[in-house]
């Protein structure tokens, strides 16, 4: 036994240093941190890449104020009634103590909670009064420290009730919301809907509001396309409060396959100052969330501000919850819940970077279930294929 021993140990010490060593494993995408808890995480909103919050099940809230090195677990909102039972899928923040977070559930289990002081305490903004409803995103423009402009303005959407996208503006930071009553946002009861899987399906731009759909009817996005306000002292009526007098428009996309689990999950756009309104460059992701594997209708691009869309010649290797432009990285990023794909040429073709299960995005953040939380190793994106 002993001269067995000896031989493996000297066979071991040969290949660990010798010419035929095995290949060392590339690094991970994404590195995987400790969050602390077992939640399944669908909010995340990174302010500056060192502070983030990110939220989910079980009226988890977590924060961190060091990128990710430590996830503190925030005090639950409404603790001491039905907090711990509700279920956080979208977070917007603004800074280390300032962040609203969204509950999604049937009618009343739909809320909005804001904090101002780290998330020690949490003041309730909204109760959802429709029975029926359930919201599925939460949305503030250009909230980051360096932007000055529209940072107060939100939008918060939910599904159809009544025949009617449920569509909310708030002009205020989230202390009060103004119901759209845009004939733009009616639809035939029970063939459209949004989804709420990773707080992604809503975005704007200067007043400018988009959001992604599916369902039997198909995938649409629909898109304030024609918007008037009131740049002088005028009038309560003449200020358009709630959307009356702007004109809608709701463009067919090659997403989903026409069923309640399929179409849009996620839209968003190429964030760059100097680019044209009229020329925004846009991508859409989503697919049919009961086939993980399923590639065709996962992803769509518009390079006309969604006036036009065309399906990816070479789509993510699956269904797609969310999708954000890098602006760093110069590319755009794609999660869904068997991994992860990257796309160089806006959306047109993608390459597959990880296998991993993944709900959010916010860069340099990634989120999943049980508690999964990840932050982009730059340096490990593979390069272009040739």
């Amino acid at each position: 036994m002993k001269t067995v021993r000896l031989t493996l140990l000297l066979f071991v010490s040969t290949f660990a240093f010798g010419q035929s060593a095995a290949p060392i494993s590339p690094p991970e995408v994404w590195q995987m941190q400790e969050s602390g808890t077992t939640a399944g995480l669908r909010g995340i909103y990174s302010v500056d890449g060192t502070v983030a919050w990110a939220s989910g099940t079980g009226g988890t809230v977590l924060r961190t104020t060091d990128g990710g090195a430590h996830w503190q677990r925030c005090a639950v909102p409404d603790e001491k009634k039905d907090g711990a039972t509700l279920d956080f899928r979208g977070v917007q923040a603004w800074d280390a103590k300032t962040a609203i977070v969204m509950a999604s559930g049937k009618g009343s289990l739909s809320r909005l909670y804001k904090t101002t002081d780290g998330c020690l305490h949490w003041k309730i903004l909204l109760y959802n009064p429709e029975k029926e409803g359930f919201w599925d995103a939460l949305y503030f423009e250009d909230h980051s420290p360096d932007v000055k402009f529209h940072n107060e303005t939100g939008w918060l959407l939910g599904d159809p009730v009544n025949g009617m996208f449920w569509l909310l503006k708030s002009q205020d930071y989230g202390q009060h919301w103004t119901k759209q009553k845009n004939v733009g946002l009616r639809v035939k009861p029970g063939t459209q809907g949004a989804f709420a899987a990773s707080n992604s399906s809503l975005i704007e731009y200067a007043d400018f509001v988009k959001f992604g759909t599916g369902g039997l009817d198909g995938a649409f996005v629909y898109s304030v396309v024609q918007g008037s306000i009131c740049v002088d002292d005028c009038p309560l009526k003449d200020m358009n409060l709630d959307g009356k007098d702007n004109k809608w428009q709701r463009q067919s996309t090659p997403l989903g396959h026409n069923n309640d689990s399929s179409g849009i999950f996620a839209i968003a756009r190429f964030r760059f100052a100097e680019l044209p309104e009229a020329s925004q460059k846009l991508v859409i992701v989503g697919g049919d969330y009961t086939k993980p594997y399923e590639s065709a209708g996962t992803a769509a691009w518009s390079s006309d501000d969604s006036e036009h869309w065309t399906a990816s010649t070479t789509p993510p290797h699956g269904f797609r919850s969310a999708v954000q432009w890098s602006e760093a990285l110069k590319l755009w990023i794609t999660v869904g819940t068997n991994g992860s794909d990257v796309s160089r040429d806006d959306g047109k073709t993608w390459q597959p970077l990880d296998n991993g299960n993944w709900n959010a995005l916010s860069l340099p953040f990634v989120v999943g279930p049980n508690g999964r939380i990840a932050r982009i190793n730059a340096a490990a994106i593979p390069p272009a294929k040739p």
